[in-house]
């Protein structure tokens, strides 16, 4: 059924701000560590601009994440408002709905295929929709399918500087700068690879969650378009033949509630001839009681018999 009291796109950037804020915090309790990883005695700036990279590519997909969310949290409400009025049974669907809304779209979609009396395919608008939506996210998908590359390059660009250590090494056994680079060339593999997976697994856990949401969003519509809005507007065959159907259920319901109550008429006729039968005796008793008293009244003051 439709979420409408909880907001799952707000939801998970709340999730996404609190888990931010605490990783931030671990950083800053470890800068030493950090410092002395990333930036002191590096021979050469590899190491510096390959995680500058993959730092870089991790913040351009969460900042994405973040919009599409926010983006999302106003569809939601939306939708929510646009099921409200459908419950209440307002006639204005889109009062306070964003006119470049999911549900406003797919309202004012419905409504002109009907006016047109062209066949509403559902199947084809989701499909549309889906394939829409699935551009918003493209972005973020293509950072999350890079990301972990981006460590794996960073390694391989690393064995390289220490490759070109080890072969100066080797050609000249008293070169300790030689043995510097290739010391270094292995640490800035270790420093690229702890980057890019520290990266991804924060980065691919919400752009599951961006996934989650969207998907939650579009059940929403779509739920609305399958319970509310094709029953109303929808005019082919299938939609006729359940309106019969409908019809039928409901003669069929309002035949057994008439013959129902023509039962109970029945009864009642019944039940009013009975009384009919039992008034007319009392009133007969009542005549006969009447003659009595009024032959008693007559002996007992001796008055003259009544003329028949």
């Amino acid at each position: 059924m439709i979420d409408t009291r909880h907001n799952h796109s707000g939801r998970m950037l709340l999730r996404l701000i609190i888990l931010g804020t605490l990783a931030v915090l671990v950083l800053l309790a470890n800068v030493d560590f950090i410092q002395g990883l990333y930036f002191e005695h590096q021979l050469t700036s590899a190491g510096l601009m390959i995680n500058g990279s993959i730092v870089l590519v991790f913040l351009l997909g969460l900042v994405k994440i973040v919009i599409v969310l926010v983006t999302y949290m106003g569809e939601e409400s939306d939708l929510a408002r646009f099921f409200a009025h459908l419950k209440k049974g307002n006639t204005n669907l889109l009062k306070g709905v964003s006119t470049g809304s999911i549900i406003a779209r797919r309202y004012n979609t419905i409504a002109g295929l009907s006016e047109h009396n062209a066949r509403i395919n559902q199947s084809a608008l989701a499909a549309t929709l889906v394939a829409d939506e699935g551009t918003r996210i493209s972005f973020s998908r293509y950072v999350s399918n890079i990301l972990i590359l981006t460590g794996v390059f960073g390694t391989i660009v690393s064995l390289s500087i220490a490759l070109v250590g080890a072969s100066d090494l080797l050609e000249t056994t008293q070169d300790t700068a030689s043995m510097g680079l290739v010391i270094h060339g292995m640490s800035t593999a270790l420093s690229t690879t702890i980057t890019a997976i520290l990266c991804y697994l924060f980065y691919g856990y919400f752009y599951l969650k961006l996934g989650d949401a969207q998907v939650h969003l579009l059940a929403g519509v779509e739920e609305v378009t399958t319970v509310y809005l094709v029953p109303m507007y929808a005019h082919d065959k299938d939609t006729m033949l359940d309106e019969v159907a409908g019809l039928i259920h409901g003669l069929r319901q309002t035949a057994e509630v008439m013959k129902a109550v023509q039962l109970n008429y029945a009864e009642a006729g019944v039940r009013l001839q009975d009384m009919l039968k039992l008034l007319g005796r009392q009133i007969k008793v009542t005549a006969q009681d009447t003659a009595e008293i009024k032959q008693l009244l007559r002996e007992g003051f001796r008055l003259p018999a009544a003329d028949d």
